[in-house]
């Protein structure tokens, strides 16, 4: 596998699957830095259940068709609030973060006293799969099961409808 797709599909990455251990992959907003990847995850931020405390993860990226080109494992390093690594990655991250309230300095003192992390995720190029490796099949999970499921009926018609 050339570790050029896999830098093309990293700076081209606003969206990536990660997931930790076996777990489910979950669609995460993030911004590339040089060869890897900052994700934030925490109260108020997307759900990543199992980030902050992984050393490593699967993260899976798109291509410009919209489907699975690369698959690659990644060590996790987290950015603690205050290092020289969070004071130049949490503010361009925040500036790309969409509907944020408030400016993009207010959002890192938000993150920093939310206890939000900043995790960075560098695939190593030896664990890369590539388009062709990876399975032909969709490997879409089937919907988990949750309370919010409503049952469907049929529309409410005011009037009779005429057939032609």
């Amino acid at each position: 596998m050339s570790s050029g797709v896999l830098e093309e599909a990293i700076k081209k990455a606003a969206i990536a699957w990660i997931s930790v251990d076996d777990g489910p992959a979950y669609a995460l907003w993030c911004m590339p830095v040089e060869s890897s990847l900052a994700v934030v995850s925490g109260p108020g931020e997307q759900f990543a259940p199992g980030l902050a405390e992984a050393q490593r993860a699967t993260v899976r990226l798109r291509g410009d068709h919209g489907g699975l080109i690369v698959q690659a494992e990644a060590a996790v390093s987290r950015l603690d609030p205050g290092s020289a690594e969070w004071d130049e990655i949490a503010p361009q991250l925040a500036g790309k973060r969409l509907n944020a309230s408030g400016t993009a300095e207010e959002v890192v003192a938000r993150w920093a006293a939310d206890g939000c992390t900043l995790v960075r995720l560098t695939p190593a190029a030896d664990a890369t799969t590539g388009a062709a490796d990876l399975p032909a099949e969709s490997q879409a999970a089937p919907p988990r099961e949750t309370p919010a499921r409503v049952e469907t009926r049929r529309p409410f018609r005011l009037h009779r409808v005429k057939r032609r």
